[in-house]
């Protein structure tokens, strides 16, 4: 059971370090509003991996994997909100004048941080396959079913937050480089086409 636990953990490691939509809205929340900012997006983040986690423990999340119109439904959602965060990021960068301009003229991302990072997850129809697919097949055969998945589901809320909040302090770190209004120009420009990217992406995903 050991050896079966530490190889799911494994692969939740590695899916969770794959660049997706999550890293996106971090990158955006860290560089143009500081790194309590993303700290607080990163919470919202796992908070709604916890919702999705509690969601497929119940067999609920399994509904919506099943039913082709609720997963458009959420999945669309889902996309326009990217689209939407991805158009204020840019819309931001424009609004910061001239490349000489000072970094308090550049506007910082609107809304509650957390909500932002819980809407951008709980929107994720992705994390509901996969949480209903692939995790039951990662959970340990010595546990009941719903102890495994919920065991897992907690080993991914904490791998989510060492990576995304490591990430965000790593950003912090150089933080007079993005401080500088040009850097945090290009940067809502780059997290904003980003965004629309994997807005496009979820919207055009097939379950």
């Amino acid at each position: 059971m050991v050896y079966e636990f530490l190889a799911a953990a494994g692969v939740l490691a590695l899916l969770t370090m794959v660049p997706g939509p999550d890293m996106a809205v971090v990158t955006r929340r860290a560089v143009a509003a500081g790194w309590r900012d993303g700290l607080l997006t990163v919470a919202g983040i796992t908070t709604g991996l916890l919702v999705w986690g509690v969601l497929s423990v119940a067999g609920l999340a399994a509904v919506l994997a099943a039913s082709a119109t609720a997963y458009t439904v959420v999945k669309l959602a889902g996309a326009a909100y990217l689209v939407v965060l991805g158009v204020q990021a840019l819309r931001a960068a424009r609004r910061g004048g001239h490349a000489d301009a000072a970094p308090a003229s550049l506007p910082a991302p609107s809304g509650n941080p957390w909500r932002t990072g819980l809407v951008s997850n709980v929107l994720n129809p992705k994390i509901a396959v996969f949480y209903t697919g692939l995790l039951p097949t990662l959970a340990p055969h010595g546990l009941s079913p719903h102890t495994g998945m919920a065991l897992l589901v907690l080993v991914h809320a904490a791998l989510t937050v060492l990576w995304l909040g490591g990430y965000v302090l790593l950003l912090a770190k150089a933080r007079a480089f993005f401080a500088r209004a040009s850097v945090r120009r290009g940067m809502e420009r780059i997290t904003g086409v980003v965004l629309i990217g994997f807005g496009v992406k979820v919207a055009t995903a097939q379950a």
